[in-house]
């Protein structure tokens, strides 16, 4: 691409990513501001290409915008210890392992609610009864005040 100059149009189609979102990244400090055409329209370089397309395969895989932050800051120390960036993707390997758990019993728990449902009317739906909140319970009512 060398010097060749993206208006955010352009780098919006080639990353897959909106221009409002770009120019948030901008505006967060996660995409440094590009340069500005005679015409005050942004001029994009190879480079923002780069980091953004860096940006959204991070976020693709679920990494927080802090963590996309800090992988940015590491990859631009090319001599450093890689143990950092480890450090950051096997905690992030454990968020998705939680959420993976907690999906699994979302799923099993749905299951048997669908399991349980006899086709019959809503008004002996077992799906629509557990989804229901359950009634008052009448002692604790007489026990408010009037």
């Amino acid at each position: 691409m060398g010097t060749q100059r993206l208006q955010i149009g352009d780098l919006a189609r080639a990353t897959n990513t909106k221009v409002e979102t770009i120019r948030y990244y901008e505006q967060i400090g996660l995409l440094p501001a590009p340069a500005r055409t005679s015409g005050n329209f942004r001029a994009y370089s190879a480079k923002h290409l780069g980091r953004l397309s860096f940006i959204r395969r991070a976020r693709d895989l679920g990494f927080t915008l802090d963590q996309v932050r800090e992988l940015l800051s590491l990859s631009d120390q090319k001599r450093q210890s890689c143990e950092a960036v480890d450090v950051i993707a096997r905690q992030h390997l454990a968020d998705v392992d939680r959420k993976i758990i907690d999906l699994k019993s979302l799923r099993d728990e749905l299951s048997s609610l669908i399991e349980r449902c006899s086709c019959g009317t809503i008004a002996d739906c077992r799906i629509i009864d557990a989804l229901a909140p359950s009634p008052p319970d009448s002692t604790k009512s007489e026990a408010l005040p009037a």
